[in-house]
């Protein structure tokens, strides 16, 4: 039986850690990637290991029908990392991210019902822990799980950063959020990963694949992307302490996140591959513990060697969280998968690894004026 993986938007981040693993257990990679410019800037770098034994590389769009008919042909198992990623700019270019990730994944499957020889055996998806929204809270007086609503731009402006109780409005405790806790995306990035899962759910089950969906966290580390402003907030922090200016941080700086490691990531995406029995349902990668946007920002501060400078803007986008980590429970029993970079040795790699790269320019004004020129960020 052929051994072939397909990884859609393999020669991005993720990929470029998840395809040396894939060869070393034995698979052949067929990559299908658009070198979009926005991520691997106008003329790509750093590809040269996209020409390894082993390695198929197909420079293809995932919302062409040719291009998936070609990429699927022998493969016995696809990890669908492809997307347009980014909250704030979801808000404005809202058909684009539908095209690349709602329609993409729909033509995946469209393609694969039209072939009578297929041999997908697997589907991984890549999605977000941002299809939980707020994520997951407890009453403190009722004990009970409660799931804030988006904040409203009203609540935001007043500087009401913190959710409250919908029927109450009382303090909330956060907790873990889990893969059975409701789904409520806040952007429309989030919701076309939403769309993503329900395709591959629906599309496995009908056409007898198996499959696993991955709900990530905040992956960072070496060989992400530098030159995109409009996600990855350790890339933007970086491009600032190399440049000696202040970091920015929005709302109070207390918002949270549960930064993973990309080794951590790829280990739970080759093991969604290669494990017996095939999940066949939603979960999450994260390490499990959350940590503030200032914490973050000072640890990879000091990371560089440089004293923390920062600075709280009072500064929200329209579509952000104001915090959420993962019960990791599940991704430990399904997948036999435990997070090993804690979160001080993984600054410090990337730390090291940045500071081999080209200063790149700071885009960071840029990309929130276009926020804010939509009334999308104050």
């Amino acid at each position: 039986m052929s051994k072939i993986v397909l990884v859609t938007g393999g020669a991005g981040f993720i990929g470029s850690h998840l395809i040396p693993k894939l060869l070393a257990s034995g698979y052949q990679v067929r990559v299908l990637d658009s070198l979009s410019p926005q991520i691997h800037g106008v003329i790509p770098r750093d590809l040269d290991w996209l020409s390894d034994q082993g390695i198929e590389f197909l420079r293809g769009d995932v919302t062409v029908r040719a291009d998936w008919e070609a990429a699927l042909q022998g493969v016995s198992s696809v990890v669908h990392l492809a997307a347009e990623t980014g909250t704030g700019q979801s808000m404005y270019q809202v058909a684009r991210y539908n095209e690349v990730n709602s329609q993409g994944t729909a033509l995946m499957f469209d393609v694969l019902g039209k072939m009578n020889d297929h041999q997908v055996k697997r589907v991984v998806l890549s999605s977000s822990r941002s299809i939980y929204g707020e994520g997951a809270y407890v009453h403190p007086q009722r004990g009970s799980r409660v799931y804030p609503a988006a904040r409203s731009g009203e609540q935001l402006q007043q500087g009401q950063w913190e959710p409250t109780c919908p029927e109450t409005g009382a303090a909330l405790k956060l907790v873990a959020t889990h893969e059975t806790d409701l789904v409520s995306p806040a952007s429309i990035y989030a919701a076309t990963k939403y769309a993503q899962e329900d395709l591959v759910r629906i599309g496995c089950q009908s056409m007898g694949i198996g499959f696993a969906i991955l709900r990530l966290q905040n992956v960072y580390g070496e060989r992400q992307s530098l030159n995109n402003p409009y996600t990855g907030i350790l890339s933007i922090f970086s491009t600032k302490i190399r440049r000696g200016s202040e970091l920015p941080l929005f709302e109070d700086g207390e918002e949270s996140r549960d930064f993973v490691h990309v080794e951590d990531v790829t280990d739970a995406l080759l093991a969604a591959l290669i494990v017996s029995n095939a999940p066949n349902t939603a979960v999450n990668v994260g390490s499990g513990i959350a940590t503030s946007v200032r914490t973050v920002a000072e640890e990879l501060s000091r990371a560089f060697g440089k004293t923390p400078s920062v600075v709280v803007t009072g500064q929200f986008r329209i579509g952000d969280i104001r915090h959420n980590y993962a019960d990791i429970a599940r991704l430990q029993k399904l997948l036999g998968v435990t997070p090993k970079v804690s979160l001080a040795q993984g600054l410090q790699r990337f730390a090291q690894w940045v500071s081999s790269q080209p200063l790149p320019e700071d885009l960071l004004e840029k990309a929130n004026q276009e926020l804010r020129d939509r009334k999308l960020m104050n």
